[in-house]
């Protein structure tokens, strides 16, 4: 009778052990997702929230940390090592692999939006239609890459950028030594520009030393929270070259398939809501930030020159038109957009408010 109830206790005991055991490796499920993005910017800020909404809603069955850039691999090496598994997960930009397939630059950072779509047009692309079907088979069918990606926080509306000395013109852009990323590189390369393509935080290292004269990045808000206006004096807000930018979060794919529905689902949840938020929360401090720029650091905020802006347009629609002769993948893409967008586009156009009219009444333009 002793040695049963023995058996009974140890039994019972492998039982309640295997248990606790289960729900403690369950509460310790981590994801380390290191960012492409430098620690003071407001694009590192927002994978930080999105990472404390998972783990609020998770409930403690996945912890997602943030690393900063740099921690384990550098920010255009972050696609391979998270299809290699060195890290879950990256916080990136799809400009960052145009070098790999040009049909990268439409996952977000594509010039006119495209078609004149903006970031909310994009998103319902993704979303509405066939983006992320199409998003997922780019990486892991055109790529190869082992991994799952999902669009997080907002970029848009990307400016022109900051200059040594005022452009008045597409003509004053040759010649000039700046820092552009994916298609756009290509596209202002054709008006003369000798494009740098740089990381985040080689951006202003790179202006204090003389490499490069002028350089984007996302906008006044986000520009000086990494410190342009300490460097450069001379900015243009306005821009056509990435309207819609969305940036990316990379998951391993056997990471994401290992992976419980509803932690899945808090996952695009959590993507949804911080993306949404950063476009907020931009907007807000925008209106500060350009305040502070002019007032406390003697930035000039020039209006960008509407030759510009239309060229912009005008070379990007020479490239996308070589790029769908000779890639399938990108004539996919580019097709399914723009058969979105010539429904959604126009309809907005009628049902929405004006805003620069309205805004324009109550808060007129100063002379």
């Amino acid at each position: 009778m002793k040695l049963y109830r023995f058996f009974s206790l140890a039994i019972a005991t492998l039982f309640l052990s295997s248990v606790l055991f289960s729900s403690e490796s369950q509460a310790q499920t981590k994801l380390r997702i290191q960012s492409g993005f430098p620690p003071s910017s407001l694009i590192y800020l927002n994978s930080v929230y999105w990472a404390k909404q998972v783990n609020a809603m998770a409930g403690g069955r996945l912890v997602v940390e943030i690393l900063p850039p740099g921690a384990v691999v550098p920010p255009f090496e972050i696609l391979d090592a998270v299809s290699r598994k060195v890290v879950d997960g990256g916080h990136t930009a799809a400009a960052y692999w145009v070098g790999k397939n040009r049909a990268a630059t439409l996952f977000g950072p594509a010039p006119g939006g495209p078609f004149g779509m903006d970031m909310m047009d994009y998103l319902g692309w993704i979303y509405e239609a066939d983006g992320l079907a199409l998003y997922t088979d780019f990486y892991q069918k055109d790529l190869k890459a082992n991994v799952v990606p999902i669009p997080l926080t907002s970029v848009a509306q990307q400016a022109l950028g900051w200059f040594k000395t005022p452009i008045n013109s597409w003509e004053d852009l040759k010649g000039k030594k700046c820092r552009q990323t994916g298609i756009t590189a290509e596209l202002y390369g054709r008006a003369g520009v000798a494009a740098v393509n740089l990381p985040g935080g080689e951006i202003i290292p790179a202006l204090e030393r003389g490499v490069i004269e002028c350089a984007e990045w996302t906008g006044p808000a986000g520009d000086i929270s990494i410190g342009f206006q300490t460097v450069l004096k001379n900015f243009y807000a306005q821009s056509t070259h990435e309207p819609a930018t969305v940036l990316e979060i990379l998951i391993n794919a056997d990471v994401w398939k290992a992976l419980p529905a509803d932690i899945k689902a808090i996952i695009y949840s959590a993507s949804i809501e911080a993306t949404i938020k950063s476009e907020m929360e931009r907007n807000r401090l925008n209106a500060s930030a350009m305040k502070e720029m002019k007032e406390k650091f003697g930035v000039t905020i020039h209006t960008t020159p509407p030759d510009i802006l239309l060229k912009t347009l005008q070379t990007w629609d020479a490239i996308a038109k070589e790029e769908v002769a000779k890639s399938a993948t990108f004539k996919k893409v580019y097709d399914s957009l723009y058969k979105y967008a010539s429904e959604v586009v126009p309809s907005r156009v009628i049902n929405s408010s004006p805003y620069e009219f309205t805004a324009n009444y109550y808060f007129p333009p100063k002379k």
